[in-house]
């Protein structure tokens, strides 16, 4: 089953990653070299991870990977896990 990121995901990993590099730039590539092998991990076991508190839907989880919150659904019906976007843990809500 293969990881598929979206353009949200991609894009709000972007911004992330230059806000890690101004501070340190080896440190962003580490972050986005470690976050790229744990994503390649989820097609081994999917529902590892919680369901997400955003989304009813039981094929909506959420990876939690250095303080932030990566939504992911598990695509039966097109054999895909979609990397919905990366958020702080700091904006989750209640």
């Amino acid at each position: 089953m293969p990881v598929r990121e979206t353009a949200r995901f991609l894009d709000e990993l972007s911004k992330i990653l230059l806000f890690i590099a101004e501070d340190n730039l080896d440190a962003a590539l580490r972050f986005q070299d470690d976050l790229e092998l744990k994503l390649q991990t989820l097609p081994l076991f999917p529902y590892r991870c919680r369901q997400s508190h955003k989304s009813d839907d039981p094929q909506v989880r959420d990876l939690i990977f250095r303080g932030y919150v990566i939504p992911y659904r598990i695509n039966q019906e097109k054999e895909r896990i979609e990397v919905l976007g990366i958020f702080s843990e700091n904006r989750w809500g209640p």
